[in-house]
């Protein structure tokens, strides 16, 4: 049987605004992700509605954004809308190139305007015939708070992903001492694509001067082949989060 690789991207883009919300960069990013033509990209605190901002940016988009990211590239997407306020909504989106056979949300959060949740999706894979579990997360920074949400992360994960199919987890995990890490590797088998190629995690934040490794891409049943933090230019104007790249052979 021939190789068959399969690239993806984390990338948490702050609502579509550059550092310091100085400047609306959705278009720009979108054109950056196009160029990078990854076959999955998970997507943090992305905009479902705004009505306030539809009314008064230019460029604001007439569809919700991870529509407007997926456009003719990502046929398929899967859209949690977790953070919710009278404006409108914001939350996690996975964009795929393959179809999803189904996709859940997972709400970690029980204050209104946080963002963080579990978004699982099982996408098929036609040219190997079978499935493969895609999960995007944003875990709470407050180190108690992300104990809990990794547990019902496990929880889902021994439940509802076999151990015989594959599995993706990707976003960001709000975690800069490695104990996220520590924890899936002896509950759940499974490691950090980055950590595996480079001997450590890629700092992701802040995008001007990347120092805190938050975003990772988790993997299990898979190959790693390569892994990238992309810091050059454009990516450290756009969000405050430089995106995570990583290719995996199945």
């Amino acid at each position: 049987m021939t190789a068959f690789s399969i690239r993806v991207m984390t990338y948490n883009i702050h609502k579509g605004f550059s550092v310091g919300n100085r400047r609306f960069v959705l278009r720009q990013i979108r054109d950056e992700l196009r160029t990078a033509d990854v076959d999955i990209v998970f997507l943090q605190e992305i905009q479902g509605q705004h009505v306030i901002r539809e009314a008064e940016i230019v460029d604001w988009p007439t569809e919700s954004q991870f529509e407007y990211m997926a456009d003719q590239i990502w046929s398929h997407y899967a859209y949690a809308k977790n953070a919710i306020y009278n404006a409108g909504h914001h939350g996690n989106a996975i964009l795929s190139k393959y179809p999803f056979v189904h996709w859940e949300n997972l709400r970690f959060s029980t204050i209104r305007p946080a963002s963080r949740s579990l978004l699982h999706g099982v996408v098929d894979i036609p040219e190997r015939q079978m499935k493969l579990h895609v999960i995007c997360v944003h875990l709470d920074f407050l180190p108690n708070l992300r104990m809990r949400q990794l547990k019902r992360l496990n929880e889902r994960i021994r439940t509802c992903v076999p151990k015989n199919e594959p599995l993706i987890l990707a976003g960001d995990f709000n975690d800069w001492h490695g104990q996220v890490s520590r924890y899936l590797a002896s509950d759940l088998e499974l490691n950090e694509i980055f950590h595996t190629l480079h001997g450590k995690h890629a700092r992701t934040f802040p995008s001007w001067w990347p120092m805190l490794p938050v975003d990772r891409i988790y993997y299990r049943g898979l190959q790693p082949i390569e892994c990238d933090s992309f810091e050059q230019n454009p990516w450290h104007r756009l969000s405050d989060h430089t995106p995570l790249y990583a290719k995996f052979e199945i």
